[in-house]
């Protein structure tokens, strides 16, 4: 065997069991990053509009329920409130008169939940308060001493709980479809939560990008190094899915970079591919790079137009998909069971919304697994759209502002593919309602950056890397499978618990094999495994 020089170089940074404030002054000091709308349009930066009395603060959140039937706003923590000794919610609101339609009682009402559990509503419990139109006002929620509504009458008081980690703001009721304006600031939990225990991933290590610079007034071709133009079609040479009617090429016309952006030119013009004739043309985008977990940060503008449908997105390399990239070297699964990420969609027909959405065995096509927010200006400003893929969740954000987070609470094939490589795909595509007047738009991209953890656990250690080196699942409950790849046959496993104590050494002498680590308590782990011509060290989540 060859000998390697492996210095275990441990680079942990521990948080001692920190507390966590609860907060948000919408300024920029909160620590609240979660803010989502449900049948409601959030701004959590808006322009205080009533700058008077007890709240002369600049910015403030902007509650807009447009008439969904349980409009409501929320945010949702990895950790659980104790409730048993701090119990009290408070924040400012502001409900103008002009803002309101229909007749509801003029209240606000705050719900705690279980976000881990599939309906977290099924846990609930409220506190009602009304408040006074046309000023601002501080409302608060004790949850011990104001009179509160448990949905399970049968459910504890909520300080004798321990399971609620969100938090749903709601005004002027639900199931109805009037629609009322509010502005809220200065939100605050009397208690702290569990802070950061380092066991959050921190992708700070740039990996790959296109920054998509050139020459001012030059239109130049894309980097073929890490592009490549998917236009064969994938239903049986004929068409693409989601019914659109566009051909994909690899001309210069559809996609190329000009004064420091990529644009993918969606156009209205005859052309002809594989015998077939349409009349649309565009460009779908297959990075030649391919990763698993990490942060994807793409700086981008939508195109104009109804029928328009534009998607910044990921796909598992093993997609057996003919025409696209990976299909010929590395495709073994079909869709969905080899994962899809939406980073983001936008419709042309639904103009100032964005979504993100996972596609797979559980729930795939009209999925379920979705988020989204408005916008008002998605195609005629550049936003950052963010996804944060770890080994248990996956979190979608605009502008730093999270509107999805995606966490199975018992990940397996069905529901959780995203433990293998993924690539990135861009592409307008042209749905059958396009307008009659269109002629051309396009999504314009500035950049696409990759970050990865800097390795925690590392090795001074120069060779090329087993790219095919898998340890799935991960996270695991009992069992997991180590495979070495191709080229190898025969590894020393060593695992070590967080703070660099080896515990625990496996024996494999085959390509691939399964090993037992229910004698391992819930934590992070971390498995060295070392080769005939490589050593690596992959992060271990135990559930």
């Amino acid at each position: 065997m060859k000998n390697l020089l492996i210095t275990f170089i441990f680079l942990f940074t521990f948080i001692a069991s920190a507390q966590q404030t609860v907060e948000d002054d919408f300024e920029g000091n909160g620590t609240i990053s979660t803010w989502f709308g449900d049948g409601a349009n959030i701004n959590a930066q808006f322009n205080n509009p009533y700058k008077e009395s007890i709240n002369t603060s600049n910015t403030v959140l902007k509650y807009e329920d447009v008439g969904g039937q349980y409009a409501n706003i929320r945010f949702q923590l990895d950790e659980k409130f104790d409730l048993s000794e701090d119990y009290t919610f408070t924040f400012k609101i502001y409900v103008p008169l002009i803002g309101i339609t229909g007749s509801q009682n003029n209240q606000v009402s705050l719900k705690l939940q279980n976000g881990d559990l599939n309906e977290p509503w099924s846990t609930q419990t409220e506190i009602i308060k009304s408040i006074t139109l046309n000023q601002w006002q501080t409302v608060t929620f004790n949850f011990k001493d104001d009179s509160y509504i448990n949905l399970n009458p049968g459910s504890a008081a909520p300080i004798n709980r321990s399971d609620f980690n969100r938090v749903v703001i709601q005004i002027n009721g639900e199931d109805n479809t009037d629609r009322v304006t509010a502005y809220i600031d200065d939100f605050l939990y009397d208690g702290t939560i569990a802070g950061d225990t380092s066991d959050e991933p921190v992708f700070d290590n740039l990996v790959w990008s296109d920054e998509f610079d050139g020459q001012t007034g030059v239109v130049t071709d894309l980097d073929n190094s890490k592009w490549f133009k998917q236009t064969y079609p994938i239903i049986n040479g004929q068409s693409w899915a989601n019914g659109e009617i566009q051909h994909y090429t690899d001309r210069v016309d559809n996609s190329y970079v000009s004064n420091g952006t990529l644009k993918i030119l969606a156009k209205k013009e005859t052309y002809s591919n594989n015998g077939v004739t349409k009349n649309y043309t565009s460009a779908r985008l297959n990075s030649k790079y391919a990763f698993t977990y990490g942060k994807v940060e793409i700086r981008a503008k939508m195109p104009f137009g109804v029928g328009t449908f534009p998607a910044l997105w990921m796909l598992g390399q093993n997609i057996t998909e003919t025409g696209g990239y990976w299909a010929a070297t590395k495709g073994t699964t079909g869709w969905p069971d080899c994962g899809e990420i939406d980073i983001i969609e936008h419709w042309g027909d639904n103009q100032d919304f964005v979504q993100s959405a996972l596609h797979n065995r559980s729930s795939f096509g009209g999925t379920v697994n979705k988020g989204g927010r408005s916008i008002s200006n998605a195609s005629s400003e550049f936003h950052v759209y963010t996804l944060e893929w770890s080994a248990t969740k996956m979190t979608f954000s605009v502008d730093g502002i999270v509107h999805y987070v995606y966490n199975p609470e018992n990940k397996n094939i069905e529901n959780w593919p995203y433990d293998a490589p993924q690539y990135l795909l861009l592409n307008v595509a042209i749905l059958p309602n396009i307008t009659a007047g269109f002629s051309e738009s396009a999504m314009e991209v500035d950049y696409v950056r990759v970050y990865q953890e800097s390795q925690s656990l590392s090795t001074e250690d120069n060779n090329i890397k087993n790219q095919a080196l898998r340890v799935y699942p991960n996270p695991s409950n009992d069992l997991i499978t180590v495979d070495l790849g191709n080229v190898n046959t025969k590894g020393d496993l060593n695992l070590y618990n967080i703070a660099g104590k080896r515990i625990h050494t496996f024996s494999q002498n085959t390509q691939s094999k399964t090993h037992n680590i229910s004698f391992l308590s819930k934590g992070v782990y971390f498995l060295q495994v070392a080769t005939s011509n490589d050593s690596r060290v992959i992060k271990l989540i135990k559930n």
